[in-house]
């Protein structure tokens, strides 16, 4: 490991994985035998890796500096030749030998990786065990980092499905043109778009192919998750001030949905970033307890901030204001959390199970009373049994506002 910069919850196998110039945002798993770029790349060494929060490169990958990845990234096994630029979250990346292209398959968590995701926010905040906590390290998958990035894969998402659109009508467009029909296909899921070949540009340096796959299902997710932050994060202001009416008298206003920078596992709004940088040039931060003081400044000021930035990001993706809503319109978000809430926790253990019913797992046993023994019971699971507790908690605590 050489001249990488790592933030928390960090996890690497085997001395055969090494690091090289790289910013590794925490929450990451590198599998061994990864080859995470070389910064020999160009005529001099220059070259830099970044990746968001979340990043699982796969048994044996070898990536090529300058590359960057949003938060959550899955890349498969594989040699990537080229540079990456990928900016949709909660992606698996891999390689399709046969047709020489590259595949990204956005919202891949959500879709058939949720048990894995689910966990890996639960272990870091079981596993941190500093003894001062005053610096909050966001280990949630719905935050404003990542959520901020899907916003822009949706964007994307709709761009590239417009260009779809019209390269199969055999005309033209614009950017806009392009995004704006692929949002309406979108939003409609029309059914054209099952015989759309959807291609992304700018995602890698090369001249191939880069074929985005269940764009629809995709956009779909980015947005369901969307919605579940922000009346998540409403329902605990709610719950926190005692009433509805208490907590929407403090929605009103212009929201607006921030840029968070990720400092250290820690999510910064960029304008108070770069307020301490600012003020470190004039002199007037001048110590590390300064530095210190700033980031113990902004973990008291997170759970606002998220709030801000969630009902901002409700309002963007619901076309709704929330200092419109009315008490009944919350009942109607509070069902609808708990239905996403109740689907999420049956895919995390429907990805689960898949480890129960593959063949190729299963014949290392004689049968299945031997493979419960050693591997343990699906319905013993402790972290799914975890996970329908807290579902079955949460409806009970919200079930007031379900009359």
């Amino acid at each position: 490991m050489l001249n990488s910069l790592i933030f928390p919850a960090h996890e690497q196998h085997h001395n055969n994985s090494f690091l090289c110039a790289a910013l590794i945002m925490g929450q990451s798993n590198m599998a061994a035998g990864a080859t995470i770029g070389s910064n020999h790349n160009s005529r001099s060494p220059d070259g830099e890796l970044q990746a968001g929060r979340g990043f699982w490169p796969g048994l044996a990958v070898s990536l090529k500096h300058n590359s960057r990845f949003a938060s959550f990234t899955m890349i498969a096994k594989g040699d990537y030749l080229h540079e990456l630029d990928i900016p949709l979250p909660f992606s698996l990346v891999s390689q399709n030998t046969a047709t020489d292209s590259l595949q990204i398959m956005p919202a891949y968590w959500f879709m058939h990786n949720m048990y894995a995701l689910a966990r890996n926010a639960w272990k870091y905040v079981d596993r941190d065990k500093r003894i001062d906590k005053t610096q909050h390290l966001e280990f949630d998958y719905l935050a404003p980092d990542t959520i901020n990035e899907m916003f822009t894969a949706m964007a994307l998402l709709e761009k590239w499905t417009g260009a779809a659109w019209y390269a199969q009508k055999g005309t033209t467009a614009d950017d806009k043109q392009q995004q704006r029909k692929g949002a309406q296909l979108l939003r409609n899921n029309d059914s054209i778009l099952a015989s759309l070949s959807i291609e992304a540009t700018g995602l890698e340096n090369s001249k191939r192919k880069v074929v985005v796959l269940k764009a629809v299902q995709a956009w779909q997710q980015y947005r369901q998750m969307i919605r579940l932050y922000g009346i998540g994060q409403m329902i605990a202001a709610v719950e926190e001030a005692g009433t509805f009416r208490k907590a929407a008298n403090q929605w009103k206003g212009k929201l607006k949905r921030n840029h968070f920078t990720n400092v250290g596992g820690q999510l910064i709004p960029d304008a108070d970033l770069q307020q301490l940088i600012a003020r470190i040039h004039k002199g007037s931060t001048n110590s590390w307890n300064d530095v210190h003081a700033f980031y113990a400044e902004q973990s008291a000021a997170y759970p606002t901030q998220k709030l801000q930035h969630a009902l901002a990001s409700f309002e963007a993706i619901s076309g709704q204001k929330v200092a419109d809503l009315k008490e009944a319109d919350f009942k109607v978000l509070v069902a609808e959390y708990l239905s996403i809430k109740t689907d999420l926790c049956k895919r995390i253990e429907a990805s689960r199970a898949k480890d129960y019913s593959n063949a190729f797992r299963k014949m290392m046993y004689n049968n299945q009373a031997e493979m419960d023994e050693v591997i343990g019971k699906l319905e013993d699971n402790g972290f799914i049994l975890q996970e329908k507790k807290q579902l079955a908690a949460e409806k009970r605590r919200l079930r007031t506002w379900l009359a």
